[in-house]
């Protein structure tokens, strides 16, 4: 691929090519003294197959104990350790298990590729994985120190100037996995990527310019040299350099990752080592050099570097820790902040994924200090982007950019919802639900992880790359952005991590133990050490209505469990050992649970799933088919919006259930159109969206012949419907009536027609719905 250094490129433009080789796929290429060379030969001849069946692991127990799990005190819930919940069958162990089929196979040669060969290490035959993970049409010379470098020297343009980037997700990725199965062979790869950085570092600090070190402090580690960085202080632009505060985020947090889930102790150290190095850049700079430079569309795209020197604080025993916490504080970006905290909606034009990722490190910073205002603006920036730039399964933005407040279909494009800002929107919603139990925060989790997530990865096996898309478009007749697996870009790096995570959303707890939040209905056994208690949940759902927890294990004393009730759910039910629990099961609230439980009590949640239409915010008529949480797409190929009508398919609850057949897997088909759910995986034209379109009054399959009227952005039928459910067909009847009485006085209806929609009203057979 070319890269031109003289004009600003956005991601997308740079993302042709670059697809890995097979070289060095044997799972332990790392732990059996083959060459790459070797292992690339025997790799070759080796199916995914062969890499389905899980190695030898350690148990859970030993799992915990070797990982750290550290939470401020300011946060009344926080979430449990990866290894304390193991995932069942469901719809969501496909991409869990092909998933890990590419970590049993992948050699850390190939990640460690770039790193090496920077600091002037043998890379034998490895070669680096591919796509934006490359080496670059001038690898050497941008070895420079911040000395060497003078703004415009590098004339080579920004290929390969994010670098280390992906191999930091898959160290996070790996750590990750291993947290999750417990496998040795993947600890071991953990530790030899560390160990591979730490040689790295020390390499870097030994290299020499004009009798000086070359880099400003031993700390310094990347797969480039420091002259990035340097040239951002002086506002070097997108296409001089890319975004190297952002690669190191990656890194940093790979190595975070390491040690609070594999237990490596290196790892903190390395990155104790960045930290200090980090200060020493950035403390030297002013507070109107810092807020140019982060606000510089995407050279100054930072990541979540806030959040993970926070983390790095709340890690550390170092004696000079303090520089960590003083270093978060000052990637902060005051003008954002302080919009978002008054509900100034400054979003507009700005690159989604450039700022998602600060709000994590905001929520975070303010647990570390107290500064409420940085809780605020993120509670502030939550708001903006839910459910005003939303699309139907959770993502945000086109072409990586935001669009106006409070539009969605009009800010539907070729490109939207890239797959990082989704991964990012995650951390807002769950670090803002640890500080406030909001279930709004829960329920867009929901939709977004079963949605853009578990959709984001295709259904297939893969050696070589996660199979994660880069955007997952929403326009009609899109088809998921899978290209190559999107091995080496962003988005196939936040994909080698989404993916061995699922767990981390199901269960919360209490920060008194006193306390369980049950937030996904996942398959899966919780194991809550501190209490006792052993939760396991057999669930079909999404695609069955029921979910049953089963206390294997007592706890120790009372405990409540806090069973969320999804905003969009009627007539949930819910049962402690096959009697009424006696509590409300209100939509959009947790339904509390507060008892002494004993081994063998069993809970059973019942979550009536049926479909139904959401509108866009801007647009009524540009509408998502639901089932449950599931968003359904339908498969077609045509590039205008399919015209649907839907409102003689009404029952009186307002789910649509007149000529519907549904199959296994969540496929259903209304009229001549094929619905799938969008978590499928599947690489096919759909949509998302559809446009519907009622030409006449009708209900239940009795049409009156009557023009549907409007009236701002809403027809008669849009103001009948959005009154149901309807308890009864004389409350149906009554909202026919009186919606078209207030049009006939508006004069947008005739009496004669209202007659006749009355009429018609009063013929349909709509009691049942079928």
């Amino acid at each position: 691929m070319t890269y031109s250094g003289d004009r600003a490129l956005s991601r997308r433009q740079m993302l042709a090519g670059g697809g890995a080789t097979l070289a060095g796929m044997l799972a332990a290429v790392s732990l059996t003294g083959q060459t790459p060379a070797a292992a690339a030969a025997t790799a070759t001849a080796v199916p995914a197959s062969a890499f389905r069946v899980p190695g030898a692991a350690v148990s859970n127990e030993r799992v915990l104990a070797a990982g750290t799990a550290l939470y401020p005190a300011s946060w009344t819930v926080t979430p449990f350790p990866l290894a304390a919940v193991t995932l069942g069958e469901s719809v969501f162990r496909r991409a869990f298990d092909q998933h890990l089929v590419m970590y049993r196979a992948y050699s850390i040669d190939k990640i460690l590729a770039v790193f090496r060969r920077n600091a002037g290490l043998s890379t034998g035959d490895a070669t680096p994985p591919g796509g934006w993970e490359e080496y670059g049409p001038n690898p050497d010379a941008q070895r420079w120190g911040p000395r060497e470098y003078v703004r415009g020297q590098n004339t080579a343009g920004a290929g390969g100037l994010l670098r280390g980037h992906y191999a930091g997700h898959f160290l996070s990725g790996i750590s990750m996995a291993y947290a999750s199965t417990g496998e040795v062979a993947l600890l071991h790869k953990v530790d030899a990527i560390v160990d591979g950085l730490g040689e790295c570092q020390a390499a870097l600090a030994a290299q020499t310019y004009q009798d000086a070190p070359r880099y400003s402090h031993p700390g310094f580690l990347s797969a480039y040299g420091e002259w990035q960085f340097s040239a951002l202080e002086e506002y070097a632009p997108y296409g001089e350099i890319w975004a190297p505060y952002y690669t190191l985020h990656k890194i940093l947090a790979g190595l975070l990752d390491a040690h609070a889930l594999a237990g490596n102790q290196k790892a903190l150290a390395i990155a104790e080592g960045i930290g200090h190095w980090v200060h020493s850049r950035l403390s030297t700079c002013t507070p109107a050099q810092l807020a140019r430079m982060w606000g510089s569309y995407i050279a100054g795209e930072y990541g979540g570097m806030n959040e993970s020197l926070v983390e790095l604080y709340w890690r550390s025993s170092d004696p000079a820790k303090g520089e960590f916490l003083d270093a978060a504080k000052l990637f902060t970006l005051q003008t954002l902040v302080d919009a978002c905290a008054t509900g100034a909606d400054t979003l507009n034009g700005k690159h989604a994924n450039q700022h998602i990722p600060q709000f994590p490190g905001y929520i975070k910073l303010a647990a570390a200090t107290g500064d409420q205002h940085l809780l605020e603006a993120a509670r502030g920036f939550f708001g903006l982007v839910v459910p005003g730039r939303s699309y139907a399964h959770g993502g945000t933005g086109e072409g990586e950019l935001w669009g106006p407040a409070n539009t969605v279909a009009g800010d539907i494009g070729p490109r939207n919802a890239e797959s990082c800002a989704a991964y990012n929107m995650l951390k807002v919603a769950s670090d803002l639900f640890f500080t406030e139990q909001n279930p709004a925060y829960m329920d867009y989790f929901e939709r977004t992880v079963l949605n853009h997530i578990l959709g984001g990865r295709r259904d297939r096996e893969s050696l070589s790359g996660p199979e994660n898309l880069y955007m997952f478009p929403v326009n009609p007749g899109a088809r998921k952005e899978y290209g190559n697996g999107n091995i080496g870009t962003c988005c196939g790096g936040t994909g080698l991590e989404s993916h061995v995570k699922y767990q981390e959303g199901i269960y919360f707890r209490s920060a008194d133990q006193a306390h369980l939040y049950v937030n996904l209905y996942i398959a899966s056994t919780l194991t809550w050490q501190e209490t006792g208690l052993v939760l396991e949940q057999v669930s079909a759902y999404p695609q069955g209505e029921t979910s049953t927890l089963t206390v294997v294990s007592a706890p120790s004393g009372p405990l409540t469990m806090h069973l969320r009730v999804p905003s969009w759910a009627a007539g949930v039910e819910i049962s402690i050992n096959g009697e009424p629990s006696g509590v409300d099961a209100v939509p959009g609230a947790y339904a509390a649970l507060e008892r002494s439980w004993t081994a063998g009590d069993e809970i059973g949640i019942r979550i009536p799933l049926s479909l139904r239409t959401e509108g866009t915010i801007d647009r009524p008529d540009i509408q998502a088919l639901m089932y449950g949480p599931v968003v359904l797409s339908a498969t077609s190929g045509t590039t205008s919006y399919l015209k649907v009508s839907l409102s003689d398919r009404l029952d009186l609850s307002g789910a649509v259930t007149r000529g519907v057949s549904k199959s296994e897997d969540n496929v259903f088909t209304i009229g001549s159109l094929t619905f799938e759910p969008a978590y499928n995986g599947k690489d096919v034209a759909y949509h998302m969206y559809v446009q519907r379109t009622e030409p006449s009054v009708a209900f239940a399959g009795k049409d009156s012949g009557v023009a549907t009227p409007k009236r701002s952005d809403r027809t008669l039928l849009d103001e009948i419907w959005e009154r149901a459910p309807f308890a009864t067909r004389t409350d149906f009847l009554a909202a026919v009536s009186e919606v078209s009485s207030s049009y006939v006085a508006d004069g947008l209806l005739t009496s004669r027609n209202r007659q006749k929609i009355l009429l018609t009203a009063a013929q349909a057979p709509i009691d049942g719905g079928r």
